[in-house]
């Protein structure tokens, strides 16, 4: 939709539905659960927790971690921290463990750590969000682009519909284009046909 402009902006957990309700947003990419009153909410995607660790940690030297594994680790609170960023600097000087998504992590891309995918832990979920009575044709169109809908889907508002008529397939009978026969069709018989050797009559000198 090139004639519709588009402004994307971060919100932290506490401002992703305030956005909605004062206005400065449409629609919000939010992390579920989340209180729905008011709220139109469709679930898109689970996150992979990952386990951030100091630098040299024994976990680097695996490629994923299963969370009954660190049961003697001591696990921080990334709220209690002030959030993510914080946490992540606290990890860094060596007081401890945090799980928090791969993507919260590898956007933040802390120095002096290390992450690694988790097992064993509940992963989060992205989910969609608007406030109800806001529907439109164009927050209708974002939903299904977001959804994976193609232009040409059905259920796309802009979809059209009439679907352009095929081509006629080309004539593989060759050029002549004649039909066959409905009939098979039929010879003279052989003239000589069961006559015996040398039945044939001479002609008269």
């Amino acid at each position: 939709m090139p004639d519709v402009p588009l402004h994307s902006f971060m919100s932290d957990d506490d401002s992703q539905l305030s956005v909605l309700r004062d206005g400065s947003a449409d629609l919000s990419f939010v992390r579920l659960p989340v209180d729905r009153d008011g709220l139109n909410v469709i679930p898109l995607y689970e996150e992979q927790p990952v386990v951030v660790a100091p630098k040299g940690h024994e976990i680097s030297v695996f490629e994923e971690v299963a969370l009954e594994d660190l049961a003697d680790e001591n696990f921080l609170d990334v709220e209690e921290m002030g959030g993510p960023a914080m946490a992540l600097q606290v990890v860094a000087s060596g007081a401890g463990l945090v799980i928090m998504p791969m993507s919260v992590a590898r956007h933040l891309n802390a120095k002096d750590t290390v992450m690694r995918r988790l097992t064993g832990a509940p992963g989060t979920q992205i989910g969609l969000a608007w406030l109800v009575g806001t529907d439109s044709p164009v927050v209708e169109e974002f939903i299904g682009i977001v959804r994976g809908r193609t232009a040409q889907s059905s259920r796309q508002p802009s979809a059209k519909q009439e679907k352009p008529k095929k081509a006629p397939k080309p004539d593989r009978r060759g050029s002549s284009g004649a039909k066959k026969p409905a009939v098979a069709q039929r010879y003279a018989p052989n003239p000589d046909k069961g006559r015996g050797r040398g039945s044939r009559k001479k002609g008269k000198r």
